[in-house]
């Protein structure tokens, strides 16, 4: 599997929403794109994309920004990524197969499934916790 840019940003906004969700105030666009360096239009489109889903809410105005709106530990990472767009992406060839290529072929496979397991065990709320504990800078996806 894949990670775009876009799938990464989308966890790190997520995160960055629950980490803030028992503030009660809404979190703004400039205060995640400052503190993860997201490029603010491509973070727009992926909120869009997160409240569509009806795992953001949104409030405008001048003292508008985002909240998660739903608990973080019923979403996993693996649920983020595929909602914006991640493709399963598996080493394909064109060459004519031989017994060398298919038990590389399943090895591709192999690790795409471990890729995903872990991404769908690795819930949103196990990302916060991670971060209270400092290991904020240890993220990884």
């Amino acid at each position: 599997m894949t990670i775009s840019a876009r799938a990464h940003y989308a966890c790190l906004a997520m995160v960055e929403l629950a980490i803030r969700q028992n503030e009660g105030s809404v979190v703004t666009i400039r205060e995640i794109t400052d503190r993860h360096d997201i490029p603010g239009p491509f973070l727009v489109q992926i909120l869009r994309t997160l409240r569509s889903a009806g795992w953001v809410e949104s409030t405008r105005g001048s003292q508008g920004g985002y909240r998660l709106g739903v608990d973080p530990e019923t979403i996993s990472v693996l649920e983020i990524a595929e909602m914006v767009g991640c493709q399963e992406s598996g080493c394909r060839t064109d060459a004519a197969p031989t017994p060398a290529g298919e038990l590389l072929q399943e090895i591709w496979a192999e690790a795409a499934e471990a890729s995903r397991s872990v991404l769908a065990a690795t819930r949103l709320s196990d990302l916060v916790e991670r971060s209270r504990h400092g290991q904020e800078t240890m993220f990884y996806i």
